[in-house]
């Protein structure tokens, strides 16, 4: 699978709520850093991670551009998050199914056809301030 198949699958997966699917693309030794969040390394982290996201948010992803260097060991995604804050995620506010949308965008390094490196950004303040209105 050449890699703007790789990060397109990795997307279809996020939108139909797969995981796995999301996993099956990855290294064994995937790193995941999220701003504002700790480094985690390895499938078992990603897959925890997902769990809480998918216990306090409700997201899906649109106006997704993909791009990719020439070699095809790095990609680079943005788009836009829209979702629903749906239970409380430890320190930030209080959820109450609060509507939200994010522009955000992801930065990939692949290695033997697989995502090695998951670097997401988006503005959290811009976040709070909208669960917050």
């Amino acid at each position: 699978m050449d890699t703007r198949a790789v990060i397109d699958a990795y997307y279809t997966a996020f939108n139909d709520h797969d995981g796995e699917a999301m996993l099956a693309l990855m290294t064994d030794d995937v790193r995941h850093d999220v701003n504002q969040g700790e480094r985690r390394i390895g499938k078992d982290a990603f897959r925890a991670f997902n769990a809480k996201m998918d216990a306090c948010y409700a997201e899906r992803l649109t106006d997704i551009v993909v791009m990719v260097s020439e070699d095809g060991t790095r990609a680079s995604a943005e788009f836009t998050v829209n979702g629903f804050y749906t239970a409380t995620d430890d320190g930030l506010p209080e959820a109450q199914n609060q509507r939200y949308t994010l522009p955000a965008g992801t930065f990939f390094a692949l290695r033997d056809g697989q995502i090695a490196r998951v670097t997401t950004y988006y503005n959290l303040s811009d976040w709070l301030r909208q669960i917050e209105a």
